[in-house]
């Protein structure tokens, strides 16, 4: 099959969202399909407000209707609800096709972190989209039952995945100053935090991989943190091996693929009892431990088992994750098919 997928997150950007749909794509490829990706790298973009390192593409609903005619798609799944993303949505329901979309952020709380609009008026605007597809994935189970306690009636399943074979316990490890060695990986934003995690009472070193608009200023305010900036690849698995626990303080995110790929790394995590790390740590806290006391949680994550860690994060596979995804696509019926009336064929299990 011939799979669109339309995203406002893309190269050159370095985040959970792009990472999930370079795997996926990756992986539906391995399975046989053809995926055509179509981001702000094929239009014109400028800076979001606030958030310079996301390009926000500059769209018509003609224009990417031409995009998607040129590669005329079996099935069309809308990633994101930037600028894209609603157009590509316009184009589908006009010419009434099924599509899927995904929840990947919690944008109705980001955006409260930022300026201030209150969380009801931005679900209300993120119901009107998704409604309109027939699934809406996220990534977690607590996620799904928040979705559908919120009003989104087609929400349902799609899991993550991490490489397990890049993320392991065995490879190089950094040379410490002291112990324990405390780490975040991800964006330097407001809604992610950070400040939490650095703020803490914690004996030994504090890391941070990452950047983003908070990055000046976290810096400035907490100086004696060593900082890594953007890692990817063998020094991104390097650093999560090389410490003690990765602190997880965001309340916002639906799941957090650092989290994983530091389990996997045999490395446990500390976070909040929030959707979230509530499913991917585990309920039984298996990958880390999770407290309303970050503290607490960062300290009791010390006395973890690594070897138990790395079991936890073997249960997240990109094969289940992708075959989740698979099976929720719609196949857009064309007016060529031999039968015009017959309802579209849904990939979905029965």
């Amino acid at each position: 099959m011939k799979i669109m997928i339309v995203t406002d997150a893309w190269e050159p950007q370095v985040n959970g969202v792009v990472r999930t749909l370079k795997m996926t794509t990756r992986h539906l490829q391995e399975m046989g399909h053809s995926t055509h990706i179509l981001s702000p790298l094929d239009f014109r973009s400028f800076p979001c407000p606030t958030y310079p390192e996301i390009s926000l593409a500059v769209v018509t609903r003609r224009a990417v209707a031409r995009h998607i005619d040129a590669v005329a798609p079996d099935c069309l799944h809308i990633a994101t609800e930037g600028p894209l993303g609603w157009a590509a949505r316009a184009v589908a329901v006009k010419r009434g096709w099924p599509f899927t979309t995904a929840y990947h952020s919690r944008f109705p709380e980001y955006v409260h972190a930022r300026v201030r609009v209150p969380v009801g008026w931005s679900y209300a605007l993120l119901r009107k989209f998704h409604n309109a597809g027939r699934a809406t994935l996220a990534p977690t189970p607590a996620i799904v039952d928040d979705l559908r306690a919120r009003g989104f009636t087609q929400a349902r399943l799609w899991s993550r995945g991490v490489n397990l074979e890049a993320f392991s316990p065995e490879g190089p490890r950094l040379p410490r100053d002291s112990s324990p060695v405390f780490l975040y990986v991800g964006r330097l934003a407001v809604e992610k935090q950070v400040h939490k995690f650095l703020e803490l009472d914690l004996p030994g070193e504090k890391w941070v991989a990452g950047t983003g608009p908070e990055e000046a200023r976290l810096k400035a305010q907490y100086p004696h943190a060593r900082w890594f900036g953007v890692l990817s690849g063998d020094d991104l698995a390097t650093v999560y091996r090389s410490a003690d626990v990765m602190v997880f303080p965001s309340v916002t995110d639906t799941f957090g693929l650092v989290m994983v790929e530091s389990m996997a790394c045999g490395t446990p995590v500390a976070a909040y009892p929030v959707p979230g790390p509530i499913d991917v740590v585990g309920h039984d806290s298996a990958g880390g431990v999770i407290d309303d006391d970050l503290r607490a949680a960062c300290l009791a994550a010390l006395a973890k088992p690594r070897d138990g860690v790395r079991r936890h994060a073997e249960q997240f596979n990109w094969p289940t994750a992708t075959r989740q995804f698979e099976q929720a696509l719609v196949r857009i019926a064309r007016t060529s098919d031999v039968d015009k009336q017959a309802p579209r064929e849904s990939l979905q299990s029965p």
